[in-house]
């Protein structure tokens, strides 16, 4: 019963908080949500130049949201900083890049940049957090605006209209504050999101040891996504000086 009282305030999209034991079971077979994703395969397969990108963003969501992940981070909050991770940082590029070239949606990288910053401060801080674990409407509401910026932030990064010094700040920069929220919640000294209390324990982790390790997930290996595309932009550049040079 201890395990599970402070859950009983929410209303988890991925259920209850499972064991190491439930976990490898704990598939999320949501009819509705496996049209919706069968309706954006659809959709963005139709691209015959993107088909790589798509099936490779479409597996990151597969992951995300069918696979255990989705249970496990009903119990631990590092597990939702992975999801969240995979969501904003492995997903989202395959994403732009299936989409091919959308000039509306590459445009205002500044404003791309601040409104996904915006968002991903406000569901990481505790009461916006506890909002959206309090319905599904509240849960795909943080899903779907943190998916749908960073495919923006993406599309302006990555678009070839976008000069790479401006790019590469862009990418800098959500790695800057990605990492000092990540430094809050490594270094904080008490548990900060009440929904995992209780549920930790069940795989070895204190609920304050649980949130270090999310802010670890978000510091180190979340920055590797957005440090090789600014190398890729760099490299394009590096690779277009010549010809530049031999123009007349």
């Amino acid at each position: 019963m201890e395990t599970t009282m402070p859950q009983a305030l929410y209303d988890i999209y991925c259920g209850p908080a499972p064991d190491a034991a439930s976990l490898p079971w704990r598939w999320n077979l949501d009819p509705v949500l496996l049209a919706a994703l069968a309706v954006l395969a659809v959709a963005l397969l139709r691209n015959r130049d993107g088909r790589a990108f798509a099936a490779l963003g479409l597996a990151v969501l597969v992951v995300a949201f069918v696979s255990p992940l989705c249970a496990l981070a009903s119990a631990l909050f590092s597990a939702r900083v992975l999801h969240h991770v995979l969501l904003v940082a492995v997903a989202a590029p395959f994403l732009a890049l299936a989409l091919g070239r959308m000039p509306r949606l590459a445009r205002a990288s500044q404003l791309a940049f601040a409104v996904h910053t915006l968002l991903f401060w406000l569901w990481h801080a505790p009461a916006a957090y506890g909002f959206a674990l309090s319905s599904h409407a509240a849960y795909w509401l943080m899903q779907l605006s943190l998916l749908g910026s960073a495919v923006w932030l993406w599309a302006a990064a990555l678009g070839p209209r976008t000069p790479a010094g401006n790019a590469c700040a862009l990418l800098f920069g959500t790695v800057l504050q990605m990492g000092m929220l990540a430094a809050l919640l490594t270094f904080s000294r008490q548990p900060l999101y009440d929904a995992h209390l209780a549920t930790t324990a069940a795989f070895g982790l204190t609920p304050l040891e649980d949130q270090q390790l999310a802010g670890v997930l978000m510091w180190v290996p979340a920055a590797g996504p957005y440090l090789l595309a600014v190398l890729w932009r760099i490299r394009a550049v590096l690779a277009q000086a010549p010809l530049d040079r031999r123009a007349p």
